[in-house]
């Protein structure tokens, strides 16, 4: 019987991680099953219980669910420990559970693949969700000029600001200002098709604009936007989402896919 693997969230009916995985399987010549799970409000961890007790071996959680999978986790990597989110389960033999969270250094290793250093940059985090909280260690350790984090709940941003070991910087959207040089949109609006209420000057004098999120079909709104107003470099999350798909797939199977060429596959096959 095949190894079972999943991407829980909600939505997730727009995950391509099944395809992604499928893809690291059939070019690594491994056996397994990746499928999604929907996950209803307040039902995470009857969710993963489920899943485990059907045989499953790894998630991989989108949001809402990565501060929960956190908690839900036996033992943490640095990564995830840094973040308090996880973004990748590991059910072991013994019954532990190990949470990790990839999503940072998926989306270093894709701006290094593009020559977008962070180093002496300076850097604008757009949310204060798990998905941003992901990006803080390794975007740091990249020695970046300053980190900016802003949030619509400013309290919320200053409590990860505190507690995150670095100088992250915080301010709120009316406080904002034109001036980084990386702003990454780490909000889920582009699942909704909407904005964050980034003031227009601050995108427009930035030199790269990056989304977490990606669209399969055309461009995400923020991406656009960005593009609209004359950025250098607009791009989405799909480099990153392979790139730390890959990570967590090395977790689990001992087994690293190729990045590149993974990439280039699902940029053809969009």
């Amino acid at each position: 019987m095949s190894d079972k693997y999943a991407v829980c969230g909600n939505p997730i009916a727009h995950s391509r991680s099944p395809q992604i995985h499928s893809f690291f399987a059939k070019t690594l010549k491994d056996d397994l099953t990746y499928t999604t799970l929907l996950v209803p409000p307040g039902k995470f961890k009857e969710t993963v219980d489920d899943f485990v007790s059907k045989g499953g071996k790894g998630l991989n959680i989108t949001v809402p669910c990565k501060l929960e999978a956190c908690a839900y986790a036996d033992e943490l990597s640095p990564y995830a420990k840094a973040a308090g989110a996880v973004n990748v389960l590991k059910f072991n033999q013994d019954g532990s559970v190990f949470g990790d969270n990839t999503d940072g250094r998926g989306f270093i290793y894709d701006l290094k693949r593009l020559n977008l250093p962070i180093r002496g940059q300076k850097v604008l985090l757009l949310g204060a969700g798990g998905a941003a909280q992901g990006l803080i260690k390794p975007v740091f350790e990249e020695q970046p000029l300053e980190v900016t984090i802003v949030n619509r709940t400013p309290q919320k941003a200053e409590k990860i600001a505190a507690e995150c070991g670095y100088p992250l910087q915080v301010t709120g959207y009316e406080q904002l200002t034109a001036g980084y040089d990386l702003v990454v949109n780490c909000t889920s609006t582009s699942l909704r098709h909407e904005l964050p209420p980034v003031p227009q000057e601050v995108l427009r004098h930035c030199k790269v604009a990056y989304d977490l999120m990606y669209a399969t079909d055309e461009e995400t709104s923020f991406v656009a936007e960005a593009r609209s107003l004359g950025v250098p470099h607009c791009i989405d999350g799909l480099g990153m989402l392979i790139a730390q798909a890959a990570l967590t797939y090395a977790l689990w199977r001992g087994k690293t896919p190729d990045v590149n060429l993974s990439i280039e596959h699902f940029r053809s096959h969009a």
